[in-house]
């Protein structure tokens, strides 16, 4: 570990990071129930968001690609076959989530 590092997570090996990752989209696949509206009243991100990180990342894919990569699907297709229409309560629960993204 590297004692200089300001969070430990930093110190967290590629390898390891990586299949935690992996880990992680395969339970949003199976958890397809959590719905995105929900993961970011809850949490401030969502499949959508994991897709633009590995695009920060390096991921040489567009948009699109990296989507699919997260949903296991185009990313059309699993908002037909996966996604409700989000209520005025989840979206006001997502807003304030959101908010608390910022950092100071």
């Amino acid at each position: 570990m590297d004692t200089n590092s300001p969070d430990p997570l930093d110190d967290l090996d590629d390898a390891t990071a990586a299949a935690a990752f992996s880990r992680l989209v395969r339970h949003l696949r199976h958890r397809h129930d959590a719905q995105n509206i929900d993961l970011m009243g809850l949490a401030g991100f969502c499949r959508n968001c994991l897709a633009d990180w590995i695009r920060e990342a390096g991921y040489d894919g567009d948009k699109a690609a990296a989507r699919e990569l997260i949903h296991g699907m185009p990313q059309e297709e699993w908002k037909a076959k996966r996604q409700s229409p989000a209520t005025e309560e989840q979206l006001a629960r997502m807003e304030a989530s959101v908010a608390k993204n910022a950092r100071e």
